[in-house]
């Protein structure tokens, strides 16, 4: 019955931890974009010609993208030590492995009619790919980048329950003391961001399919 009367006052005490979830999401999610998308290149079958290089970055990637986000914030916690930093580490693992797989995907899956005519033409993989590839896949490549960000605010708050910042240490906090009106208000604030930031990014998303 507490977690549905959220303590409103509590608001501003919570600010310095909200301000540190987005910080890492944001922070996350920005390098693994830029790391991911030459790495989703390389797994992709489409614009790797080394099969046996491609198979070992999916393979790679796969074993990334099966440890939980929750465990790989635990051992980071353990290692770099309890806060943000252990958190956006965490995160961008969790995020590396998603662009990669999303990204790879969708180059799989496009048209390669100007990257074979940029080969033809005498052009190496490097320059087709950069030249006839990439402008084709930056709209997915987008979308995707906007969908780990919405992901990465919700998975922020869940590892932040081992030590690795942001809200959910605040959320342990006040769980530990049956300060639940107080939790209630901390789940009301990620209701909010997550319905807003599903919002903006489902507008982008029309925008760059446009």
């Amino acid at each position: 019955v507490a977690l549905t009367q959220p303590d409103y006052g509590f608001f501003t005490q919570t600010l310095p931890y909200l301000y540190e979830t987005l910080e890492m999401a944001v922070i996350a999610t920005a390098v693994a974009a830029a790391v991911g998308l030459p790495i989703a290149f390389f797994a992709s079958r489409a614009t790797n010609p080394k099969r046996w290089f491609m198979l070992a970055v999916r393979g790679v990637m796969n074993i990334v993208r099966a440890v939980p986000d929750l465990l790989s914030a635990a051992i980071l916690v353990s290692v770099v030590g309890v806060g943000a930093l252990s958190g956006a580490m965490a995160l961008f693992f969790f995020n590396l492995a998603i662009v990669v797989k999303l990204v790879s995907e969708a180059l799989d899956g496009i048209d390669l009619g100007g990257q074979e005519a940029a080969l033809a033409s005498g052009a190496s993989w490097t320059k087709a790919d950069r030249s006839a590839v990439l402008p084709e896949i930056l709209p997915a490549y987008a979308s995707q980048v906007l969908y780990t960000l919405e992901l990465n605010v919700r998975a922020s708050t869940v590892i932040g329950l081992v030590g690795a910042g942001g809200l959910g240490v605040i959320i342990d906090q006040e769980r530990t003391f049956f300060h639940y009106h107080a939790v209630g208000m901390i789940i009301l604030e990620i209701l909010v961001i997550v319905l807003a930031l599903e919002t903006l990014s489902s507008w982008l998303r029309r925008r760059l399919t446009r």
